[in-house]
């Protein structure tokens, strides 16, 4: 790390958004245990802030302050890996240090690192809401693996709602236990779009 002190704040700039590209390549581990679903770092790093800006919208709390937490909560992770809860057991990481290490020289150290040391502290409201919004992103995964015929998934649903922690956050979930992942989709069209589709010239 001592070569990257001779850097200036432009070039360290360039290398923090090379390294965060890395979360797009870093798989998210624990699917391996449950025989289906995938997604990378990054993929659930996104929904995760979406959701923190829909629970501190519900909430009536800081929404910059919630999404914030959640767009780099996972950030360390480019440079860790992800460890599932397994891993866990055996191995450890210095997550401090990495987070510490990949925004060395950036000018944003002290814009970033005190939002990640209030969601570890898990104190405000605002840290709440970004702690279930990492597990609502989990939660909406294994509904789908569920719906689409992976009893284990129940399982794992199961204890991923016991982890929620605020009310909204509750709120949220047990709507998202009870409606079909493709609705959103499926439902939506009148059901003439259906037939019209091979070319017929149905009324609507």
């Amino acid at each position: 790390m001592k070569r990257m002190k001779d850097r200036d704040r432009m070039t360290r700039l360039a290398d923090f958004l090379f390294e965060v590209g890395m979360l797009r390549k870093t798989p998210r581990s624990g699917y391996q245990f449950l025989g289906s679903g995938s997604e990378s770092v990054a993929d659930h790093s996104y929904r995760v802030a979406v959701l923190g800006y829909v629970l501190a919208d519900m909430a009536g709390a800081d929404m910059a302050r919630t999404v914030f937490m959640c767009l780099f909560h996972d950030l360390h992770e480019a440079r860790t890996g992800d460890f599932n809860y397994v891993n866990q057991i055996y191995n450890s990481s210095e997550r401090d240090d990495a987070l510490k290490h990949a925004l060395e020289g950036t000018g944003l150290e002290d814009k970033i690192f005190p939002h990640w040391e209030e969601l570890e502290e898990c104190e405000t409201l605002e840290s709440k809401l970004a702690q279930d919004a990492d597990q609502i992103d989990f939660i909406l995964n294994l509904k789908e693996e569920l719906d689409l015929g992976n009893k284990y998934a129940g399982k794992w649903l199961e204890a991923a709602v016991q982890r929620i922690r605020t009310e909204e956050g509750k709120k949220l979930t047990e709507t998202i236990c009870k409606t079909d992942h493709t609705d959103w989709w499926f439902q939506g069209p009148p059901p003439s779009w259906w037939a019209k589709r091979n070319g017929l010239d149905n009324d609507d």
